[in-house]
């Protein structure tokens, strides 16, 4: 068998804890634990998919050690009693059974909790929130501070009873100790606040009480945001200074960054380039001398492998990577890297469920994050033939799934190429990313003998007919959203006019110049699509103006995204007109209307992107075709409605196996 990239897959010995490799899975927050705080049948099996997978060392989501005033989230993990000692013991002898380590973070939300949620006023180093808007908590006192640090040690030592290999104190995000950390939301005056070690008092309180729990064999890991990239905050040389008085007691440092303020830069925009954050870990090792864990986007083993051995970071942290695939190591190690289903950074099923949403974890590539491919093991039970029209991300997932259960399988696609609107939109820089995962299709569709993939090819239901299917899917996608607005189809991609679709700006993405000081690009539709534009034209130094008919802008976006458009547009001064309707569409402007103010806008390039709409032509013609016929048919993804990434690959999956199911060809 190979064993490629020879840093990932060498051990780390940390004072009892010997890792396997050096990957580690980051502590990310799932809401798959039950209300109560108690993990579920759901949540271990998570981790042990990804512990299955190869991975190093897992470390567990955040719990909580003082409920409910440090309670994080509406599902959150506990340990503040022991009563969560068992549950906690079946994940980590079944993550042991696979060769992995594991690691559990323990933390208090302090400022980020919501009274909302926890019944009290919120708590934190002074009265300051933890980001624009938010409540203002109550200063808490030495006294109350001495027995929050001792909550800590108990959590540590319900952590070891466990049977975790490691405890990862949690001091960056925005969470308690971050709120003593930094002085965006520390004025204290007291001995806990003002400079470094006074801020940092309060952190070497809980570091000492936790090493008092858990003896002189378990690793303490200290999480960092070591850059919180905003103004008035901690940077790299202030992080370097406040560990000089926590550094002793502390064997891993877990280096991230940011604030809540910033959460596109902790939870990585899809922009951000694999390893962006390694210069925070090298900086901690680089003084220090011991092992720190590099994160940030980090996708490709290659470039995983180079920060490892240029000295970076002794561990690897990857965090929705591994929700993506749970067998990225095992895949890298001893497989094809083209297997690998990379996270395209998307942030919608990790970010968008959870933060805001309140919902359990899903993802957008990765259909089933709980069984992973187990269907795989199930095969059709007589002979079964698939028909599947369209070959967008939605399409091909469902091709790919009943060809692995056995079935055969022909894919047919009007354009000349596959993997539908992905490919497109992934030639724009910032989201080149997103090409990963038809990439990745092509390549798992390419490993499949019993699946036919045919491009080129004007669908009929005759056509369908000839390969005598008992199964029919239809995912023909979507199309542009184009309403009869005054003038929009005589000026939109003709001569003569500058009005543009997305589509048009894709196709002439090498033509626009790098400096388009003084050129005045409109935007209609503040959705995903035209935040694509707005965010491709202003840092180029364009006069950038985004319209929306709704009262907010990117609505519907995750925490991630939606700190980043904000980020961009105040950067650049794009102007924002809400509550405003799109009235007629002339070559060279658009007129708009705003309440009873009407005002005509001149651009040299004016997009219209007011979203998708679905498109299935032939959606009532099979239907009508197969009327008298034993046959089921499916419509999926965005050909029932324009949606995302998420919703059709979890249709393309879980649609498909259902109904294999429900003709007991499984």
């Amino acid at each position: 068998m190979k064993n490629n990239f020879k840093h990932i897959f060498s051990p780390l010995k940390v004072r009892g804890m010997v890792m396997p490799n050096r990957v580690a899975m980051m502590p990310m927050g799932s809401d798959l634990a039950g209300h109560t705080g108690e993990l579920s049948d759901e949540h271990i099996k998570y981790y042990e998919q990804r512990a299955r997978g190869g991975t190093g060392l897992i470390i567990v989501e955040n719990v909580c050690v003082k409920y409910p005033e440090g309670s994080n989230g509406t599902t959150q993990l506990r340990i503040d009693q022991d009563c969560y000692i068992p549950r906690l013991w079946n994940l980590t002898e079944a993550c042991h059974r696979h060769g992995s380590m594991i690691g559990v973070q323990i933390n208090h939300a302090g400022a980020s909790a919501m009274s909302s949620r926890i019944g009290m006023q919120p708590v934190s180093a002074s009265t300051l929130p933890s980001k624009p808007g938010g409540e203002s908590p109550r200063p808490l006192s030495k006294e109350e501070l001495e027995s929050i640090a001792k909550d800590y040690g108990a959590a540590a030592r319900r952590a070891v009873n466990a049977g975790f290999d490691m405890v990862e104190i949690h001091a960056g995000h925005s969470y308690l100790i971050s709120q003593f950390l930094s002085p965006t939301m520390n004025d204290r005056t007291d001995e806990f606040g003002g400079c470094a070690e006074n801020r940092a008092r309060f952190c070497r309180m809980v570091i000492d009480e936790v090493r008092k729990a858990v003896g002189p064999m378990i690793p303490i890991s200290l999480r960092l945001s070591v850059d919180e990239l905003v103004e008035g905050g901690n940077h790299v040389e202030d992080c370097l200074e406040y560990l000089e008085y926590l550094n002793d007691e502390v064997d891993i440092f877990d280096t991230s960054s940011a604030l809540n303020p910033t959460i596109q830069y902790q939870i990585d925009a899809n922009y951000l380039e694999d390893g962006w954050r390694s210069y925070m870990a090298k900086a901690v090792r680089d003084k220090f001398g011991k092992p720190t864990i590099a994160i940030g986007n980090i996708r490709d083993p290659k470039i995983a492998d180079d920060i490892l051995a240029r000295g970076d970071a002794d561990i690897i942290g990857m965090g929705r990577g591994l929700i993506a695939d749970p067998n990225w190591c095992n895949k890298a190690k001893y497989g094809d890297v083209a297997d690998i289903r990379k996270c395209i950074s998307c942030n919608v099923g990790c970010v968008g469920n959870r933060i805001g949403g309140n919902k359990p974890l899903r993802c957008s590539i990765n259909p089933d994050i709980i069984n992973n491919e187990e269907y795989k093991k199930h095969k059709v039970n007589k002979p079964c033939n698939v028909v599947v029209v369209g070959a967008g991300t939605a399409g091909l997932e469902a091709a790919c799934t009943a060809a692995e259960v056995g079935c055969h399988v022909t894919l047919l696609e009007k354009e000349d190429h596959i993997g539908g609107l992905s490919v497109e939109i992934s030639k724009i820089p910032a989201k080149k990313r997103l090409a990963d995962f038809p990439n990745y299709l092509k390549h798992r569709a390419s490993k499949l003998d019993n699946l036919t993939i045919k491009t080129g090819v004007d669908v009929t239901v005759d056509m369908i007919k000839s390969y005598d299917p008992q199964l029919v899917v239809n995912a023909t996608g979507s199309v542009p959203l184009l309403p009869p607005i005054n003038g929009l189809y005589d000026n939109l991609g003709k001569e003569g006019a500058a009005v543009y679709s997305i589509k048009d700006m894709i196709n002439n993405l090498d033509n626009y110049p790098e400096d388009m000081t003084g050129k005045k690009v409109i935007v209609i539709g503040g959705g995903a699509v035209g935040l694509d534009v707005v965010e491709f034209f202003a840092p180029r130094g364009a006069e950038t103006t985004i319209i929306e008919m709704m009262p907010m802008i990117g609505r519907g976006l995750d925490a991630s995204s939606t700190a980043s458009m904000k980020e961009c547009m105040e950067k650049h001064n794009v102007r924002q007109m809400t509550n405003t309707a799109l009235q007629k569409v002339n070559a060279h402007s658009f007129e708009v209307k705003y309440g009873d103010t009407e005002e005509e806008l001149p651009f040299d390039y004016g997009f219209v992107c007011l979203g998708m709409r679905a498109h299935a032509p032939l959606w009532e013609d099979i239907v009508n075709g197969f009327e008298d016929e034993d046959v089921e048919i499916l419509n999926i993804g965005d050909a029932v409605r324009a949606r995302r990434i998420i919703d059709g690959t979890d249709a393309g999956r879980h649609m498909v196996l259902n109904a294999l199911e429900r003709l007991e060809y499984l």
